[in-house]
């Protein structure tokens, strides 16, 4: 199918995509996850509405969700080839593409989201015109950090020896590595798939995901510690966004900032957070939280990934020591440091 083609049975299927009015700009925006999840209703939507109303109708911006135009993991080539002018990516899923970014997903670094979004952006920006020279960096959009979602209990990193685990990134599959498991890496929307069929035994995902992606009846043990963040971003293609008039420029420039990532950012860290009480409150699932020695084993346990870290920013012409100071200050800062 062409991609003309292709936009046109979007359109027709998506019964979210926003109407198209007469407008100077047109922007395709595509991301993977179902128009019903709180980053489409709570992020994508407000933003966009935002942006109309700020450039007086002057810039359009048709929302494609459920990976209409291309599966989760290829969203940042599409944007960068403008098959979309916005893309939803999670840099995570492409492994060692963007290195310095992947220390966002090391775990037991950031404990909360509302204002660690914003914290994240601002430590982020000037090294996103290093590893992403040919997008627009607009927005960082981490979930409410996760944790392992399982169909037997795991209370400590020897508990992930044998099992097969469906990690969030490239980072956790790294770590499930390390531990003795098998990676089964799919993307969020294939996840259910994976558990429910019995080819993963656990999930790295945020709380109330299990809930919105159907898999609350497959994992019943629930590790209850602020474990990692999955950080996705807002991308625009940058030769679309170097192509606009400078009084639309700077709509978009006031709508891809830090406070912009909270704002963004906020509604689903409270949706995801609520399932957890969704969780206890069902009396169906076990939640088990880790003591302070068994949290200092996890700890230990992922010390190893930071290593490896440092050494692949070093080798991408990077001080790793500055970008990891950089790094816990700013999310020290906001209050968001583990």
């Amino acid at each position: 199918m062409t991609r003309l083609g292709g936009l046109a049975l979007a359109a027709l299927l998506s019964a979210t995509a926003l109407p198209v009015h007469a407008a100077e700009v047109e922007f395709d925006l595509a991301h993977w996850l179902p128009p019903t999840h709180p980053v489409h209703t709570l992020g994508v939507e407000p933003w966009v509405k935002s942006i109309a109303e700020a450039s007086n109708g002057r810039i359009a911006i048709n929302i494609f969700p459920a990976s209409q135009l291309g599966a989760a993991p290829d969203h940042y080539d599409m944007t960068r080839d403008g098959i979309a002018d916005i893309g939803y990516v999670n840099p995570g899923y492409q492994a060692g593409r963007f290195p310095i970014y992947s220390l966002a997903e090391i775990p037991f670094h950031v404990k909360e989201v509302k204002k660690g979004s914003g914290a994240l952006h601002e430590w982020y920006a000037k090294y996103a015109e290093i590893e992403m020279p040919e997008m627009k960096f607009c927005l960082i959009n981490p979930h409410d950090p996760g944790t392992i979602h399982a169909n037997t209990e795991i209370k400590v990193p020897e508990d992930f020896r044998g099992k097969n685990i469906r990690p969030a990134h490239a980072t956790m599959a790294r770590f499930v590595s390390m531990l003795g498991g098998s990676s089964v890496q799919v993307p969020a929307p294939e996840a259910r798939e994976a558990i429910t069929r019995g080819v993963a035994d656990a999930i790295t995902f945020p709380w109330n995901s299990i809930y919105i992606f159907g898999i609350d009846p497959a994992v019943k043990y629930h590790l209850d510690m602020p474990f990692y963040i999955s950080s996705q971003m807002i991308l625009i293609n940058k030769a679309k966004y170097d192509a606009l008039a400078p009084e639309d420029k700077q709509v978009i420039d006031d709508h891809c900032t830090p406070e912009w990532s909270m704002k963004f950012s906020e509604g689903w860290a409270d949706n995801e957070y609520s399932g957890r009480q969704k969780m206890i409150d069902s009396g169906e699932h076990t939640l088990y939280e880790p003591t302070e020695d068994e949290v200092q084993l996890w700890r230990d346990a992922a010390a190893p990934l930071l290593d490896q870290w440092k050494a692949d920013v070093k080798a991408a012409g990077q001080d790793p020591d500055v970008i990891y100071d950089e790094y816990r200050q700013a999310l020290e800062a906001s209050g968001s440091l583990y």
